[in-house]
């Protein structure tokens, strides 16, 4: 089937109609898929049908240093292709049917395999594939295209933040994030960053005081623990106090409960938050730990699985119309350093940073010999800022007590 569709394609009109997506090369075998690499020369350089003997000439002069065996091999190929006639329209959406077929049950053979495996958790993969092709296997180009409307554009660049911080020194050099931002918070281990996303979502005029739907994914600490964190920071009392007064802190709470939503996320992959995305439509997003949803399998290094993460957590925000957090450490070269630069992001020092529109690295003092009180101050180191341009430094305080970070 691929040496007719070949000979087909060496037709201009057939080329024409059937370049990109609607024949891809993947199609091909690799032998195969070299010629059509040289039909796609020929359509570019000659602008015309082109004959099988103009492309077996073509072939051989790009590729001089192969062995005579190789020639030999390619000149039986060419025969093979010499001796097919072009298909009609009806015919080749028929052999096009059947070859993304094969590939297609590749794609969802591959992913079942990993499910075996055990290093599959969701069904998300296989629904994007099912997605992109029809009924007849082909890829579905039906493009709906984005709407450019005046009103819209408008809409979609509100200079306002949709969503506002509620520190205040942080709020008057950043309003706040809207839809499709991703905005990645770097710490050293017992900084603060869990007490940083509960004072932002769960503290006085939060997010969820706002009234966005916000969902807080958890591989790090037990849900248990960091919804603790929640309820103080929305409450403002300690725990002790919770407990001595829990309808106190109930009454408090219930104003804003319904718009915070926590799942642990032990072993799950970004996939499965965009399958969540998908279905519960949410507000704001906090990923934490954010490196711990990256899949290592298939990539060499680990900084490139990293940087495959956020994209995709990036490609999540803009899909699914939230602002994501994603969480992470900093490496030791930031320990008890007050100035932070995007190079201390552990694991990854460039990749996860370039997908940011939002970069901010908490920090605290250096301790202190002798001190026996934890210093409360921190400083938010804003390093990357593609929302307001503004770069430096605001300083805050974390109540450790309340969760809660203040001035």
């Amino acid at each position: 089937m691929e040496l007719s569709l070949i000979r087909s394609l060496m037709d201009k009109g057939f080329y024409d109609d059937h370049r990109g997506a609607r024949c891809p090369d993947r199609l091909f075998s690799k032998d195969v898929r070299k010629i059509k690499h040289t039909i796609d020369t020929a359509m570019e350089r000659y602008e015309r049908t082109v004959t099988p003997a103009e492309v077996e000439a073509l072939f051989m002069s790009n590729n001089a240093q192969l062995t005579t065996a190789q020639k030999n091999a390619y000149s039986s190929l060419f025969n093979q292709v010499k001796k097919e006639s072009p298909m009609g329209g009806d015919v080749a959406q028929e052999v096009l049917s059947k070859l993304f077929q094969q590939v297609v049950g590749e794609d969802i053979a591959n992913i079942g395999f990993e499910m075996v495996n055990g290093s599959m958790y969701n069904l998300e993969p296989i629904r994007n594939i099912l997605e992109q092709y029809g009924d007849d296997f082909t890829p579905d180009l039906n493009i709906e295209w984005d709407d450019m409307d005046i009103e819209t554009l408008l809409a979609k660049n509100d200079l306002e933040a949709q969503w506002t911080f509620n520190i205040p020194t942080l709020t008057r050099k950043i309003e706040g994030v809207n839809e499709g931002h991703l905005i990645e918070i770097g710490a050293r281990p017992n900084t603060g960053k869990t007490s940083f996303h509960a004072s932002l979502v769960a503290g006085p005029n939060g997010f969820a005081q706002q009234g966005a739907k916000c969902i807080v994914l958890c591989n790090e600490e037990g849900t248990h623990r960091v919804g603790a964190r929640y309820l103080t920071s929305a409450t403002g009392m300690t725990m002790q106090e919770v407990k001595s007064n829990p309808s106190k802190a109930r009454d408090i709470y219930q104003h804003i409960s319904d718009n915070i939503k926590v799942k642990d996320a032990t072993g799950r992959d970004m996939a499965w938050v965009e399958s969540i995305c998908k279905s519960y439509k949410p507000d704001v997003v906090i990923l934490d730990m954010g490196d711990k949803f990256a899949r290592t399998q298939g990539f060499a290094r680990a900084d490139e699985a990293l940087k495959a993460n956020a994209i995709h957590a990036r490609q999540i925000a803009k899909q699914h119309e939230c602002a994501i957090f994603y969480m992470s450490q900093l490496s030791a070269d930031a320990e008890n350093k007050v100035v932070l630069n995007q190079a201390m992001m552990e694991g990854s020092r460039t990749g996860k940073a370039a997908e940011a529109d939002l970069m901010i690295l908490i920090a605290k003092n250096p301790p202190v010999e002798g001190q026996e009180e934890e210093d409360t101050q921190r400083h938010l180191n804003v390093v990357k800022n593609k929302l307001s341009g503004w770069h430096g430094i605001v300083h805050c305080e974390l109540n450790y007590k309340t969760a809660r970070y203040e001035v």
